[in-house]
C-alpha cells in the first residue's frame, strides 16, 4: 500500500512509501502517537487504530461509535453485568460481546444450512482464528466455548477454569489484538499502539508474525520504541526526533540500511536523545558493560564487542552526524598502544584510558583510598600495602611484560615498513629480507626492560597501572582482604553501589577515571 506520511519538517513535497509494514520508532514524547492520529485522519475510511493497553481499561472520554455494539448492548449488558458487576464495557469486552454474537449468528445459520445439506463443513469463526493464534502463544492453556453464552475459558493443565474477564493482561493483549485486526474491513491501514505492551519477549515477534498472516490483506503500522521488535518486523522503519505540535509537522528520517554502521547501533539510540558512547564488552556482565554506565551517566553506552568494533563504529556514527544530530565518542582499552596510537583515536573521539586495561580503573589511588574509607579501614596504610604487592607483583612478571609490549612494538613497526608503496616482486624480496635490520627486537626489548625497571626502582605505582597487564592483579595484591571484602567481584558490586547512590564518595571515583581518560566534563 503506498502511504502518504505526515508532515516532515522543511520538506517542501508529501513524502509517501510503498510498504506493508512500517515501524515508526522514537523516544517518549517524541510524537509517535500523534503521528498515528496524523495517519488516521489522512485515511479515515480504512484507518484503524489498535491500543492494547486502552483496550483493557474503560475510557469515559469516547462516545460509543460501534452501531452493532450498541444495538447489542441492551440485551447483552444484563447478562455481561451479572459477570462484572460494571455498567460499561471496555473496548476488550465490547470485542468479545462482537465476536460472541457472531459466532451465535454462524452457529444458527450452520444449524439451518445442516438441515438441507447434512455433510456441510462447518465454518472458520474470527473466535476459531483467535483460538489456534491464543494457544499458539500460551501452548499449555486453551480456550474453551461453552454453552448458552458461549463463555470464553482458559483450561491449564490442573484443569482449573476461569472467565474470558479473569485472564491474566498477557492473555487478555494477545485475545484482544488479535481479534482487533480480524475485525477490521479488508484492506485496512492498522495503526498499532505499543504493539509489544505486556507481552513477554518470547512471544511479542511471533504473535504479530501470526497476526500479520491473517490479514495479507492489511498495512500494518507499528508505533514503538521498543528496539528488538522494531528490528523483528520486515518493513519501511522511520525514526522520529520531535513533533512541532503548533506547525503539525515532525523531524522524522527514514531509515535505510547502511554498510558503514550496523543498523541495530541505529535502532539502539533511538529511544534515547543522549549522546551515544561505545565501548569493549559485548555482554552485561563484563566490567566495561557495568561501570562506564555509571560513569557516563550522561550518554546512552553501547557495547560493542572487541575494540575494533568500537574503533569502526564510533567513526562511522561520526561522519554520519548530520543524519542522527547525536554527540559520540568511543572507549577501548589501551592494549599496549603508542602514544603515537594514542593520539590518532582521540582525533576521532575515541578515548584511551591511562591504565593498561580497565580491570586496572578499579586499582587507582582515588578509587581505593575510597573504598577503604567507606569500610572504615585506614586509607593510607590499606594503599601503601596494595601499591608494594603491585610493584613486587609487576617485578615478578617484568620480562613476560616485555615481551606482551615488545611484540605489540614490532607488530606495528612491521605494519607500517610493509605498507610502503613497493612497485615490483623483486623490490617487495629485497624488502622482506631486510625487515630484521628496520625492526631491532632485541633493542625494543632492550628499551622496554630499563623503561619497566624504572618503574620498579622509583615505585611508580601509576605508571605500573599504565603498562601492568595481569587480570589476577587485583585479587593477588591483597586489596579485597586489607579491605575486609570476601572476593574482586564484591569489590566490584561495592564500587558500582557507591557510583549509584551519586554522593562525594562517587565524584571522587568518576573524576579519578575521567581524568585517566583525559575527560574532564
Amino acid at each position: 500500500m503506498e502511504i502518504e506520511l505526515p508532515q516532515k519538517l522543511k520538506a517542501e513535497h508529501p513524502i509517501t512509501v510503498n510498504a506493508r509494514v512500517l515501524v515508526v520508532i522514537g523516544a517518549n514524547g517524541a510524537g509517535k502517537s500523534s503521528f498515528g492520529r496524523d495517519l488516521c485522519q489522512r485515511y479515515p475510511d480504512t484507518c484503524v487504530r489498535i491500543s492494547g493497553m486502552h483496550a483493557l481499561f474503560l475510557n469515559c472520554d469516547e462516545k460509543e461509535t460501534d452501531d452493532s455494539i450498541s444495538y447489542q448492548l441492551p440485551r447483552l449488558q444484563t447478562m455481561i453485568a451479572q459477570r462484572l458487576a460494571m455498567p460499561r464495557l471496555t473496548d476488550y469486552e465490547k470485542l468479545i460481546v462482537k465476536l460472541q454474537g457472531e459466532e451465535f449468528e454462524a452457529a444458527i445459520n450452520f444449524k439451518e444450512a445442516s438441515r438441507k445439506n447434512p455433510g456441510i463443513i462447518p465454518p472458520i469463526t474470527k473466535i476459531d482464528q483467535i483460538q489456534t493464534v491464543w494457544e499458539k502463544m500460551f501452548p499449555h492453556n486453551r480456550l474453551v466455548r461453552r454453552s448458552g453464552f458461549i463463555e470464553l475459558t482458559s483450561t491449564s493443565r490442573d484443569s482449573a477454569t476461569y472467565t474470558a474477564g479473569r485472564m491474566s493482561d498477557g492473555e487478555k493483549i494477545v485475545f484482544y489484538l488479535t481479534g482487533a485486526v480480524l475485525e477490521a474491513k479488508p484492506d485496512s491501514l492498522l495503526v498499532i499502539e505499543e504493539p509489544e505492551i505486556l507481552l513477554h519477549e518470547s512471544i511479542k515477534s511471533q504473535l504479530w508474525d501470526e497476526i500479520e498472516n491473517l490479514r495479507p490483506d492489511c498495512s500494518f503500522v507499528y508505533l514503538t520504541h521498543d528496539i528488538d521488535f522494531a528490528m523483528s518486523r520486515s518493513g519501511q522503519r522511520i525514526w522520529i526526533r520531535d513533533y512541532n505540535a503548533e506547525a503539525s509537522n515532525w523531524d522524522y528520517e527514514l531509515l535505510d540500511k547502511n554498510d558503514a554502521l550496523p543498523e541495530e547501533v541505529y535502532m539502539e539510540i533511538l529511544g534515547s536523545r543522549k549522546p551515544i558512547l561505545f565501548i569493549e564488552g559485548d555482554d552485561s556482565g563484563s566490567i566495561d558493560c557495568r561501570l562506564y554506565p555509571l560513569i557516563f551517566p550522561e550518554y546512552t553506552v553501547k557495547p560493542m564487542g572487541g575494540c575494533q568494533k568500537v574503533i569502526e563504529t564510533t567513526k562511522a556514527f561520526t561522519q554520519l552526524k548530520s543524519f542522527h544530530m547525536l554527540e559520540s565518542m568511543g572507549i577501548v582499552d589501551r592494549d599496549r598502544r603508542t602514544e603515537g596510537e594514542i593520539e590518532y583515536l582521540r582525533t576521532q573521539r575515541i578515548f584511551v584510558p591511562g591504565v593498561a586495561e580497565v580491570e586496572n580503573l578499579l586499582m587507582l589511588e582515588p578509587v581505593i583510598r575510597t573504598v577503604a574509607h567507606r569500610l572504615m579501614k585506614d586509607p593510607d596504610e590499606v594503599f601503601s600495602q596494595v601499591k608494594e604487592s603491585v610493584i613486587r607483583l609487576f617485578e615478578k612478571d617484568l620480562e613476560s611484560q616485555v615481551l606482551l609490549h615488545a611484540r605489540h612494538h614490532v607488530r606495528k613497526r612491521l605494519e607500517i615498513i610493509v605498507d610502503k608503496k613497493i612497485n615490483t616482486a623483486e623490490e617487495l624480496a629485497d624488502h622482506l629480507k631486510n625487515l630484521s635490520e628496520e625492526v631491532d627486537a632485541l633493542s625494543i626489548c632492550d628499551q622496554l626492560r630499563t623503561e619497566f625497571a624504572e618503574y620498579v626502582k622509583t615505585s611508580d605505582y601509576n605508571s605500573i597501572l599504565r603498562v601492568y597487564n595481569q587480570k589476577g592483579m587485583l585479587p593477588q595484591c591483597r586489596l579485597c582482604s586489607l579491605c575486609g571484602i570476601s572476593n574482586k567481584e564484591n569489590y566490584l558490586d561495592l564500587i558500582l553501589s557507591i557510583l549509584k547512590k551519586d554522593e562525594a564518595d562517587a565524584d571522587v571515583i568518576r573524576k579519578a577515571i575521567k581524568q585517566q581518560l583525559n575527560i574532564e566534563n
